[in-house]
């Protein structure tokens, strides 16, 4: 099986990734990590998952001995990590819907034309006059 791929990584990725898309600032490097480190913890508990043949369920009984199936630890902990994934990826604009939100082309604004004859006032225009 492959090895993981580090936290160092993982962020020299992300941050090629935000230089690309024209995003990355120093300023965000502390979100990066954050967003690094759940990612690499997504990551292990992907494989963890797959090793257990993609279990979702296990048996639980509670304090009073009844016997129930509930999800497993690690797949709560990555349906938790996917959502945190989503929100950090937003913040650091990785997401597609969000990078064009952000991107505005840079549209030259029109120059409206001189024109050469003395401008009409709305006032000439009610009374008729010109």
């Amino acid at each position: 099986m492959a090895k993981l791929p580090t936290k160092k990584k993982l962020r020299n990725e992300t941050v090629k990734r935000m230089e690309h898309l024209g995003v990355y600032r120093d300023d965000f490097d502390h979100i990066i990590d954050v967003y690094v480190g759940m990612l690499q913890q997504y990551q292990s508990f992907e494989r963890q998952f797959e090793e257990s043949g993609f279990r979702i369920t296990e048996e639980y009984t509670n304090k009073a001995g009844a016997t129930n199936d509930r999800k497993t630890p690690i797949y709560s902990a990555m349906e938790s990590l996917r959502k945190d994934l989503a929100t950090y990826s937003n913040i650091l604009c990785l997401n597609p819907k969000v990078y064009k939100s952000i991107k505005k082309p840079d549209v030259p604004k029109r120059k409206e034309p001189e024109s050469k004859s003395k401008p009409i006032s709305k006032l000439q225009l009610v009374m008729g006059e010109r």
